[in-house]
């Protein structure tokens, strides 16, 4: 039987969501929900089922897991903790700072419901998050980095568009290379947020619209912009199709460690991605932790859970067996 997977909003990570749903024979699409007009939303799945998102209810008999795909900055506090009253529900939440506060509402919404969340799904959080407590628990005597980038945070560009006035925009994360290099050289530097990244945005503002103003809401955000250091680019529509189409990312997560009686040995563990496509790939790990969902809500499990709580073998869908034969 395969796990019917529901598609709460049709932008960029929805789209992704649908194409590794397809590369997954244990799952089928069973609907697309949206806030626009339906008529006017044109999925690849041929034959797909597209509702309007107000009538997603009537359809909880109907989808085994419901994946959210909107905006950490407004839709997602919200959303996730709705939808958690009648479905087993995923999101991709992304603003680490508020992470706790949102767990503890979808944790109270899926338990007062019999229902099952895991929130926070995708790179990082999620698979960064993971090697975070990997190589912290193994390398006690030691620091952990992440590096973001060079890439489209799609969180961040979501945050400046919802500034009264933006039209659209696109916001790259750069790591700093002297830092960078001095974290894999293994001398545990102690770095500020600040000095570890930059933020580049590039921004189309509507016609009139005080640019002033946007800048410095841009870079007074607080969980997004308010520690770095921020450059603002006011360019045309035409400007951001042609030089800021694509939506890749990636970056690093660093543990320098010692071990030994006088820690006289020094490691260093690297974990990397380079993604041509930052949504298809999130997708494709939020689709993952989707087969890990309909499991646990299967084996009765209720509440709220991240990746931290997920064990492994639940990500993939091979028996357990062949997974102890193919992989250890």
């Amino acid at each position: 039987m395969s796990i019917r997977i529901g598609i709460m909003g049709y932008g960029n990570l929805g789209r992704g969501v649908e194409c590794a749903v397809r590369q997954n024979p244990d799952m089928e699409l069973a609907a697309i929900f949206t806030r626009r007009d339906p008529a006017g939303v044109h999925p690849l799945t041929p034959g797909a089922n597209v509702l309007p998102a107000e009538k997603a209810e009537a359809m909880k008999d109907a989808v085994d897991v419901l994946i959210l795909c909107g905006g950490s900055a407004t839709d997602l506090p919200a959303q996730t903790p709705h939808f958690a009253q009648w479905f087993t529900v995923i999101d991709s939440f992304d603003t680490h700072a508020r992470i706790p506060e949102h767990f503890a509402a979808v944790d109270a919404a899926a338990r007062a419901a019999g229902t099952l969340g895991i929130i926070s799904v995708g790179w990082d959080p999620g698979l960064f998050s993971l090697n975070r407590a990997y190589a912290a628990a193994v390398l006690p005597q030691g620091e952990s980095y992440t590096f973001w980038g060079k890439g489209v945070s799609q969180g961040h560009s979501d945050a400046i568009r919802r500034i009264e006035g933006v039209l659209d925009a696109r916001q790259y994360t750069i790591p700093v290379e002297s830092a960078l290099a001095a974290v894999r050289a293994g001398s545990q530097p102690t770095l500020t947020t600040r000095q570890k990244h930059t933020r580049e945005c590039f921004v189309v503002a509507a016609p009139g619209a005080d640019l002033a103003r946007i800048e410095r809401e841009i870079k007074q955000m607080p969980n997004y912009f308010a520690d770095y250091d921020t450059t603002v680019h006011f360019i045309t529509a035409q400007q951001l199709a042609a030089g800021h189409a694509g939506l890749p990312h990636g970056g690093t997560v660093l543990r320098s460690g010692r071990t030994g009686w006088e820690n006289e040995h020094s490691h260093v563990v690297e974990y990397s991605l380079k993604l041509d496509s930052n949504p298809e790939f999130t997708s494709s790990v939020i689709v993952a932790y989707a087969r890990a969902a309909y499991r646990l809500r299967q084996a009765g499990e209720t509440g709220c859970r991240t990746v931290l709580d997920i064990a492994p073998a639940l990500l993939s869908p091979l028996p357990a067996d062949e997974l102890r034969r193919e992989l250890l």
